[in-house]
């Protein structure tokens, strides 16, 4: 579940093998390893991972299906308006 759920996040943000592995600190090697679930990264590791895609671990490892959004900083009124957003791509199916 790791390997689906780490490639789906890294094509969704457009960013490639070798740019995820930069900002990691790891090989795109160890990238390509983690997708295609020949290896598992670390706790440490998939802690950064987390922070990197603002997910929890739980996510990445398939335990939790709910995607989170950090808020921090906006308008209690934007807020407002980014869950009617959702709800509105929730009913169109985007």
């Amino acid at each position: 579940m790791f390997s689906e759920t780490l490639k789906a996040l890294r094509t969704a943000h457009k960013i490639s093998q070798p740019d995820l592995a930069r900002s990691l600190g790891v090989t795109k090697q160890c990238i390509s390893n983690w997708e295609n679930d020949n290896i598992q990264p670390s706790v440490e590791m998939l802690v950064k991972i987390a922070r990197y895609f603002s997910v929890s671990t739980d996510y990445l490892l398939g335990l939790e299906t709910k995607k989170t959004i950090d808020v921090s900083g906006i308008s209690d009124e934007s807020i407002a308006h980014l869950k009617w957003l959702v709800e509105m791509l929730k009913r169109t199916g985007k």
